[in-house]
């Protein structure tokens, strides 16, 4: 297929703050040629979950409708939605599996079935998997193995990073895409989308955290020797900001709002101290002074106790000072003034702005280069990587109900038909690489990669 048939894929972030659509193509150098953007005020969502429906749903049509208007060729229909929230957990586990056949090399379906058996790890009630990311494989007594296809050995093993989360969580998310005339093509954790869009080959080697602070949440993906070591979700961010400003100068809510955006820094130190900004009384009461300098004094107060969280995690990883790299913020919350410099003294480490500008090209290309902007490039990318791999995950589904349903679906062929229809593949366990590609995670897909993702029911699915 030649660049100019590459498909058209749409990212949808649906934030705190706002939601986003984002339709890109590739086109023949390889860059991301926006067609299509769109954004709205978002409604009905907190902290990353979605806490009204019908309010969700007015936020995607009004973020789409944008989308279609700014492009009235484009036909929106699919979509990569990115999911966070405080309900997004991750889980260290290990597997090893001992080949029937040692005389044979080690295959992809090795491979497929190792990762096919973390299904079977144990999640809290009410969970589901989101993901499972392998991260560093062994073979017999052969550690660290980055691929072990082709090699001979009798026990393959490899750690595993697998994030879970809320069922119903995940299911809200769907139904309001659903009703909003939509397909959901996959899910995908926002951090780590955000890393496609702002980190490098060069970045996942000396190690990096990315810092997603975003409206409702700050979200955390560690990547140490090219392996995704630690994913978090701080429940505080640019909302909290907010309050706090809203609280402790007592103004309303969008006026904190614009302060924080017009005039907020991240260091008190920076801020003037004859500044002033005046804010007009409320039904004819006289308008307020509010300093510069306190308003600063309130921001830092926030932004230093989510660094702290980041340090916290880092320490639980154990890289707390391995990360050459250093931190790449990222996010609408990002763009405050002297936040590389806090971020900097608080952590110890190196710190910079993560933009998606690498990626991108064409007529909005220019207005997307924001750091608010990264997680829905990296959706798109992620589609990407999908579509050029022939692959489709069926988030929260593990391979094992898949393939009941499918047995379930066969058994009514006419008798002697159930094994050959198997056998023509109506479910298709896909060769997984390692870790040498950035996005590379597991995925389930049909034989006609084009199919649409199956409606998730109502009905409650074994994990």
């Amino acid at each position: 297929m030649s660049r100019k048939e590459q498909p058209i894929i749409v990212g949808l972030d649906i934030g705190t703050t706002k939601v986003v659509a984002i339709a890109g193509r590739k086109n023949e150098f390889g860059k991301l040629e926006i067609l299509g953007f769109g954004k709205a005020e978002s409604a009905g969502v907190s902290h990353g979950v979605v806490m009204n429906i019908e309010q969700c749903i007015k936020s995607i049509q009004q973020a789409i409708e944008k989308c279609r208007q700014s492009n009235p060729q484009l036909e929106l229909k699919e979509m990569y939605v990115g999911i966070a929230g405080q309900h997004i957990k991750s889980i260290q586990t290990r597997g090893d599996r001992v080949r029937v056949s040692t005389d044979s090399e080690i295959s992809k379906e090795d491979i497929d079935m190792l990762i096919r058996d973390q299904h079977k790890t144990y999640i809290p009630a009410g969970d589901q998997i989101i993901d499972i990311i392998p991260k560093d494989f062994s073979v017999d007594n052969t550690n660290n193995v980055l691929d072990p296809i082709g090699m001979s050995g009798v026990k393959v093993g490899a750690n595993f990073h697998i994030i879970t989360g809320d069922r119903h969580a995940i299911r809200n998310i769907k139904r309001c895409v659903d009703k909003s005339g939509l397909i959901t093509r996959d899910i995908l954790l926002q951090p780590l989308a955000s890393a496609a869009a702002v980190m490098n080959v060069e970045d996942l080697e000396a190690g990096v955290a990315i810092v997603d602070i975003g409206g409702g949440t700050t979200d955390m993906a560690v990547y140490y020797d090219g392996i995704l070591k630690h994913t978090a979700v701080i429940p505080y961010a640019g909302v909290n900001i907010t309050e706090d400003i809203r609280n402790g100068l007592g103004v309303l809510r969008a006026q904190a709002e614009q302060m924080k955006v017009q005039y907020g820094s991240a260091l008190s130190d920076m801020a003037n101290n004859n500044a002033y900004i005046t804010i007009p009384g409320l039904r004819g009461l006289q308008p307020k002074e509010i300093s510069v300098k306190n308003l600063s004094h309130i921001i830092q107060a926030r932004m230093h106790e989510i660094l702290d969280h980041v340090v916290y995690h880092l320490k639980q990883a154990g890289l707390e000072k391995k990360l050459y790299g250093g931190i790449i913020l990222t996010g609408g919350g990002a763009q405050l003034n002297n936040l590389v410099q806090l971020t900097e003294y608080v952590t110890g480490l190196g710190a910079r702005i993560g933009y998606p500008n690498e990626h991108l090209a064409g007529k909005h290309a220019e207005a997307l280069m924001n750091p608010m902007y990264a997680t829905c490039i990296g959706l798109i990318l992620r589609g990407y990587h999908d579509y050029e791999s022939s692959r489709l995950r069926f988030v929260g589904e593990s391979i094992n109900s898949l393939q009941d349903e499918a047995t379930e679906q066969t058994t009514s062929l006419p008798e002697g038909q159930v094994e050959e229809g198997l056998e023509q593949g109506e479910i298709e366990v896909v060769d997984v690489k390692p870790r040498t590609r950035l996005m590379g995670q597991l995925f389930g897909r049909f034989k006609d990669k084009f199919v649409r993702i199956f409606e998730a029911d109502d009905t409650e699915i074994d994990s």
